[in-house]
């Protein structure tokens, strides 16, 4: 006996699989099956595999620290031999993932398949969606360019609109209440580890229970679903009129399956990888953080509503459509299954899908980034200037080039979205100037690591002139008491370099 056969008959003897593999392979399907509409999800799970793979070998390089994933995005791109390569299949794999995925939804849905005995499948279809557009969403914050930073943050800001939790589902999606190296660990897990992990548990239950419960039939008209007997008349066609799925069947999936992904390689070799775009910077808000293409729709109906529409729509409607698809089985789990007698499925897919690629276009080049009403080419008003030294006049090219009007107005004239600057110095201390810009809070990023110390320390002292002419600026009162530890009165405190200098 050859020694391959050998090992297999010793491996089948301890493993016992060639009795399931057999029964799967061999399972009869009924012979319209064999039909090019059935190969979506295979294709789906081929893609599925191939992010898996490419996914275990980004992660070797990969680093998911905020100073650090640009650069190894960089490295891939461009120092790694066909590193560029590997990270474009993975992003035109995502890319054609949820179009097929979405594919296969829309042709489960026209022929009936969530109908009785297949709820359950239909269910657990609708939550892999889910996931898959999730993966497709933590990906993308993952290369943490431009883009991303601020698509995340209007993520942020759309999870904080929802009622009495919005604060807590914030804090657990960024890991505090700003952007930080905290994000990015947890997209990192979700992206690598927990979505992947229950997409191929499902996907798993998936494919258990499609061997079980038999391939749905091609939906023939005057064909009717009954509780009763539906079960029985399956099994008499997949018995009289029914073929092996190997080879009988498989051959179409294999051919489809191949085709796409000599697709995924093509538009890699030809059209390369996704970014990363420019070193995510808090301080250049001029941007416009379009979402990849799977997100472009809702990006394009927020940007038409009106801003008090957008909160209803956003808590309102996205969950609607996953309830009406999770109980559509419940309520229509019976019934006809032809398209060709349920003009109101045929006309739904074909708005949707209308609906999908019109907005879809327009996304491509609505402009929608965050309103504000004043510039960086705006130039600080010159009473700002008047009677400065030469490090408080640094502090006016710091707070002009890294844009600070675009949220803060000064002299009148600026951004709402923080408040006005003209005052600032009577209402935090030198410190408070310094802990605010590094670290932000509340509705300010932190800007730590947009700033070198010169340019922080310019930019505080130029704020602690922001004052009234009639009142002093906050102080450290400790500072002022004398023979107790604290800084004598007249003083000056300089920092810089982490040191800490009295005068």
């Amino acid at each position: 006996m050859p020694w391959y056969k050998r090992l297999y008959d010793w491996l089948e003897r301890r493993l016992q699989l060639e009795g399931p593999i057999k029964e799967a392979a061999l399972h009869p399907v009924p012979k319209s099956t064999a039909s090019w509409w059935y190969v979506f999800g295979s294709a789906s799970l081929v893609l599925l595999i191939l992010q898996i793979v490419t996914g275990i070998l980004l992660a070797l390089v990969y680093a998911p620290s905020a100073a650090h994933a640009w650069n190894s995005l960089e490295v891939l791109n461009h120092d790694l031999p066909l590193g560029w390569f590997l990270r474009a299949m993975h992003g035109w794999g995502s890319n054609f993932m949820v179009a097929v995925v979405l594919i296969h939804m829309a042709q489960v849905f026209l022929f009936g398949a969530y109908k009785f005995p297949r709820e359950l499948t239909w269910i657990l279809g609708v939550f892999m969606l889910l996931m898959t557009l999730g993966m497709a969403f933590t990906g993308q914050v993952l290369r943490f360019d431009q883009d991303a930073y601020w698509g995340l943050g209007i993520g942020a800001f759309i999870m904080g609109r929802v009622p009495l939790i919005g604060g807590q589902l914030v804090h657990l999606m960024l890991g505090g209440p700003i952007i930080n190296g905290a994000t990015l660990t947890r997209f990192f897990a979700l992206h690598v580890l927990i979505i992947p992990g229950s997409l191929l548990a499902f996907t798993g239950l998936h494919v258990w229970m499609v061997l079980k419960l038999g391939v749905n039939e091609w939906p023939m008209p005057g064909r009717i679903v009954r509780r009763e007997t539906y079960v029985k008349e399956y099994n008499e066609l997949a018995h009289n009129d029914g073929i092996p799925f190997v080879p009988g069947a498989v051959w179409k999936d294999l051919v489809f399956s191949a085709a796409i992904l000599f697709a995924v390689a093509c538009c890699a070799a030809v059209f390369g990888p996704y970014g990363p775009k420019g070193v995510p910077d808090p301080t250049i808000i001029d941007t416009v953080p379009k979402p990849d293409f799977f997100f472009l729709w809702i990006y394009t109906v927020l940007s038409f509503l009106p801003p008090e529409m957008e909160t209803p729509f956003l808590l309102i409607v996205p969950p609607m459509a996953i309830a009406i698809l999770i109980a559509l089985p419940l309520v229509a789990g019976v019934g006809e299954k032809s398209w060709w007698r349920r003009p109101v499925a045929v006309f739904s897919v074909m708005f949707i899908a209308i609906c999908f690629g019109v907005f879809t276009h327009l996304g491509t080049y609505t402009p929608w980034s965050p309103k504000m009403s004043a510039w960086s080419c705006d130039v600080v008003p010159e009473k700002f200037l008047r009677n400065r030294t030469p490090l408080e006049r640094q502090g006016v090219n710091v707070f002009q080039e890294k844009q600070c009007r675009n949220c803060h107005s000064l002299g009148g004239v600026g951004g709402q979205r923080g408040p006005a600057l003209d005052s600032v110095a009577t209402r935090l201390t030198e410190d408070q100037l310094i802990r605010q810009v590094l670290l932000g809070g509340g509705n300010m990023p932190a800007y730590g690591g947009a700033l070198s110390p010169p340019e922080t320390t310019a930019l505080v002292r130029f704020l602690e002139t922001l004052h009234p002419a009639d009142q002093t600026p906050a102080a450290d009162a400790s500072r002022r008491v004398v023979g107790q530890g604290g800084v004598p009165p007249n003083s000056t405190v300089q920092r810089g370099g982490g040191q800490t200098t009295v005068h």
